[in-house]
């Protein structure tokens, strides 16, 4: 689980420190008050795309850290591992922006790419948006939702695994087929093609160096003529030469940087510039010194360029392919060899292989029917706690037409709103508020199967209010008992039911703004609960109301 966050120099945070618990934690504050930013801040961590835009104006860069507990996270550590980057039992994420925008990211005090942050981010929080409910209209997203559910994640390894092995075997068998039935002119082809290949001798580095040495020397005069009039314009004897101004300028901003020596990096920066030309100048000279003009190495280049390009259009390749072309038609020419024999190892393999994929697959559909029955009664009873009284949700199996890598049916959610209605598909019934809601019931009934350290939920409550506010937070602190659970929400109802509670506000003293995060006691929590219940007036009613909600939520 997430244990601390903090920032430094980021957008309007100076410097933050966060200590997470587990349980449900609750972020709240006035709009604007930088929710975003923290959870901008955490995303650099999880290696969302930086913007140079978000390093505050007066330091050189922003930094974020996230620490985390992975002790009970089996996945995680055995990630770290592999990839030689554990420490203990906890895992520190860190992540720098600078202001030309570039970035840096690491992993246990160690440098990783962006991307390995990613995959190490999706196995530590799973983010859920106020539109990632949408996410529940995608066919594959629901087929993973029911097999997180049901645990499948070592089933569906395996049937992926066998339809892997069973296509290849595939894809062997009936390429070898095809082979078979053309063999004589096959082979007399490969000869043909093999021998005007071996003919030509091209190596893998050849065509490069053809290239760069054909440009130079069919270009030779204009570079002569241009390397010339570039280095008398840099060095020539007259006055107005370019390494002649520059001394020139260079002298007079020394004399002046006594004077005053604001002017001391200019000088600096002019005196470089004068070094820098007269190196140039040096490499230019020596440059003209081995440019040649050699008319017939040209003629002898350009012959071998068109028989290059000539055979490569042949082949319909580019003609740097041309030496992997030639391995691979030695391969062909091997292979043909004993093409029966292969093809009747190929049946065999593939009847097997396809026998290995057909019992895994059942095996994962009779678990997917389980699993679905379970799943509808547990969204079901979760969505009519959510205000919708009538709805009924299900997960359908059906047939697919062919085997996939995922199996042999189709997983489609189907609900029903109101009574009398008939199931239907949820982009075809469900609202956005009804999606919402939805995504929220599956996510409590998959809680306890869930692998990351930490669930996010950004204002998935919006929308909603009074007793449903009260059932979200229920829900929320529901799979908080699970995994550790972050909520930004604008809700009291929702707040209400958090083990812990932050404030965020924004603080301006007329020069500067910044963002401030504090962790909320008793008393602290009752005043912030009633302003998100009454506004900015916080009235004794409001107070009671609060005090009143909290003692309810506490049990």
């Amino acid at each position: 689980m997430l244990k601390s966050l903090e920032i430094r120099n980021y957008a309007i945070v100076d410097q933050l420190t966060l200590e997470f618990d587990s349980g449900m934690t609750v972020l709240s504050g006035e709009t604007g008050a930088g929710k975003s930013i923290l959870l901008g801040a955490l995303g650099l961590t999880l290696g969302n795309r930086a913007d140079s835009q978000v390093v505050s104006p007066s330091a050189k860069r922003a930094e974020i850290s996230a620490s985390y507990q992975i002790e009970e996270l089996t996945d995680v550590r055995s990630w770290l591992e592999e990839k030689e980057l554990d420490s203990d039992d906890e895992c520190i994420i860190r992540r720098t922006v600078s202001h030309d925008g570039r970035s840096r990211a690491y992993i246990n005090s160690q440098p990783v790419p962006l991307q390995v942050v990613r995959e190490l981010g999706e196995m530590l929080v799973e983010l859920h948006g106020q539109h990632a409910h949408q996410s529940l209209l995608k066919k594959g997203a629901q087929r993973h939702l029911l097999d997180q559910f049901a645990r499948h994640l070592p089933l569906t390894a395996e049937v992926a695994s066998h339809y892997k092995q069973w296509q290849q075997t595939l894809e062997q068998l009936t390429e070898i087929e095809n082979r078979q039935q053309e063999r004589q002119a096959l082979e007399e082809l490969l000869n043909f093609q093999i021998a005007e290949l071996e003919s030509l001798n091209l190596s893998d580095a050849e065509l490069d160096e053809l290239d760069s040495e054909h440009r130079r020397l069919s270009h030779a005069n204009q570079l002569m003529q241009e390397s010339h009039r570039a280095l008398q314009q840099i060095e020539s004897d007259e006055q107005g030469s370019t390494v002649s101004t520059l001394s020139t300028t260079a002298s007079a901003l020394q004399h002046l940087q006594q004077i005053d020596s604001e002017l001391a990096s200019v000088a600096e920066l002019v005196d470089s510039a004068t070094i820098q030309l007269q190196e140039a100048a040096g490499e230019l000279r020596n440059y003209l010194e081995r440019l040649e003009v050699d008319p017939q190495r040209l003629d002898e280049i350009e012959q071998r360029l068109a028989e290059i390009h000539q055979i490569a259009r042949k082949h319909h390749i580019k003609p740097e392919e041309l030496p992997s072309l030639l391995n691979k038609l030695h391969l062909q020419r091997e292979q043909r060899g004993n093409s029966q024999e292969e093809i009747e190892r190929l049946q065999l393999q593939l009847t097997i292989e396809q026998g290995h994929y057909l019992r895994a697959a059942k095996k994962l559909t009779l678990s997917r029917t389980r699993a679905a029955k379970k799943l509808s009664q547990a969204v079901t009873f979760n969505i009519q706690q959510l205000g919708m009284g009538e709805g009924i949700f299900e997960v359908k199996l059906g047939i697919q037409e062919q085997p996939t890598v995922h199996g042999m049916e189709l997983i489609e959610f189907l609900i029903q709103t109101n009574a009398g209605q008939s199931k239907q598909p949820l982009n075809k019934i469900a609202s956005g508020g009804e999606l919402s809601r939805i995504s929220l019931a599956i996510q409590v009934a998959n809680a306890d199967q869930k692998q990351q350290a930490t669930m996010i939920f950004d204002e998935v409550d919006v929308g909603v209010g009074g007793s449903t506010a009260e059932m979200v937070g229920k829900q929320l602190q529901q799979v908080g008992s699970n995994c550790q659970v972050i909520c930004v929400t604008h809700q009291p109802q929702v707040a209400a039911h958090a083990h812990h509670h932050f404030r965020i506000s924004k603080l301006s003293d007329g020069v500067q703004t910044r963002t401030e995060v504090s962790p909320l006691d008793l008393p602290q929590r009752i005043a912030e609960i009633a302003r998100m219940s009454g506004g900015i007036e916080v009235t004794e009613q409001t107070l009671s109301h609060a005090t009143e909600m909290l003692n309810k939520m506490r049990g």
